[in-house]
């Protein structure tokens, strides 16, 4: 049974996903970053792992990935869909909000990527799908970090 990890895994988008990989056959872990009690019960309803980091920290997301691999086995496919969103218009947005949307939303993709492109070279077998959202394609007032993204 092939593994799959789903990054902002327990809510919304990710959830879906992670509960549509489980439902095709696909052993699941699910990773988040902030709400406990939400990953928790998505956890409780579904019986999909979760498993708690910031994909903004590569450390985090090499450490992160080898739990799920002690605990599911080596990961096959890679969804990155955890993502942020800090609003505000250019002309007030600070340069944290520009940051953190970037680090979470784009370095993020990089650093699970890295984590787990080794192995699925190795095994000369992988799958990773990078989520986006339409606000990257018509933009959205208030987004431009996001959109960026």
């Amino acid at each position: 049974m092939r593994v799959a990890l789903v990054t902002g895994g327990s809510a919304g988008i990710g959830a879906a996903t992670a509960e549509a990989l489980l439902a095709a056959g696909y052993r699941v872990a699910a990773n988040f970053a902030r709400n406990a009690t939400v990953a928790q019960a998505f956890t409780a309803r579904t019986g999909i792992p979760t498993f708690r980091w910031n994909v903004a920290d590569f450390a985090a997301c090499q450490a992160g990935v080898a739990r799920v691999e002690a605990e599911l086995g080596p990961i096959e496919v890679l969804v990155n869909n955890a993502g942020i969103t800090r609003d505000a218009v250019l002309h007030k947005m600070s340069l944290e909000q520009w940051r953190e949307v970037l680090d979470v939303n784009l370095g993020g993709c990089f650093n699970m990527c890295r984590a787990t492109i080794g192995g699925m070279r190795e095994r000369r077998f992988g799958r990773i799908v990078n989520m986006g959202s339409v606000n990257g394609l018509s933009g959205q007032v208030g987004q431009t970090n996001y959109a960026a993204t």
